[in-house]
């Protein structure tokens, strides 16, 4: 579990909070679930329009990566890659044939089975990019729905303010009703800044360095792949992709 996350949201929320009530205002005040739904639900709405449903739908199963990110272990791959090229330069680029059906991931048993068959080091490369480009592409599109929700967010809650002074002005004529309407247009602002600059944004940051991770790990494969098919010394692979590594 990423507690780094937890800390950061958990600072935040509690700096606004102890900021209210230094002002000598009141916690309950903050919470208004009429100005939560408008925020919230306007912000999903509007995110779900401007995307693909299976992008959209990929970018909210990524939110556990803000909790559990990928697992991305640089070392495990130099290592399982300088072993592959050890086997190749023993027993021939063949003999990896049996690795191959080994192999969980798909971008990798893709990269190995070329090499296995064959492929020229560039055509190799060529092939293994495009899919590495391709994997960026549909994954920073899917973190970008919530870089939306930052933006359409404080808008969002412009609205549920406009809303609420209009409650305001429908009941003039009736004192009681005054109070709850101006809370809900001021909270209703509060919600939609403070939920797209301490969540959307910073979720759609994390998820795009997770993201640069994960290409990185997939770049490293590649070159220890070419490598390989090269016929380069394993110690030469080995000092390539640590250069990877910062």
């Amino acid at each position: 579990m990423d507690r780094g996350s937890i800390a950061g949201l958990l600072i935040g929320v509690l700096a606004i909070v102890v900021g209210q009530i230094l002002e000598g205002g009141h916690v309950a005040s903050l919470a208004q679930p009429t100005a939560m739904l408008i925020v919230v639900g306007g912000t999903l709405g509007a995110v779900m329009l401007q995307s693909p449903l299976a992008t959209f739908v990929r970018g909210m199963r990524m939110i556990k990566w803000i909790l559990y990110p990928p697992v991305v272990n640089n070392l495990q791959v130099i290592q399982q890659v300088t072993g592959w090229s050890q086997v190749s330069r023993r027993e021939g680029l063949l003999a990896l044939d049996a690795v191959v059906s080994e192999l969980k991931d798909d971008f990798v048993r893709k990269g190995l089975q070329l090499l296995v068959d064959g492929a020229e080091p560039e055509r190799l490369r060529e092939v293994m990019e495009v899919e590495i480009t391709t994997y960026e592409q549909e994954m920073k599109l899917a973190a970008r729905i919530w870089e939306a929700a930052g933006g359409y967010s404080p808008t969002i809650g412009i609205l549920g303010a406009v809303l609420g002074l209009i409650h305001v002005m429908e009941n003039l004529s009736d004192p009681s009703k005054l109070g709850a309407g101006i809370a809900v247009a001021f909270v209703a602002t509060i919600y939609g800044v403070g939920l797209a600059n301490l969540v959307y944004l910073p979720i759609a940051n994390r998820l795009k360095a997770h993201i640069g991770r994960l290409v990185v790990q997939r770049e490293m494969i590649v070159a220890g792949l070419v490598g390989i098919a090269n016929g380069d010394n394993p110690r030469i692979i080995e000092s390539r992709l640590r250069a990877y590594i910062f």
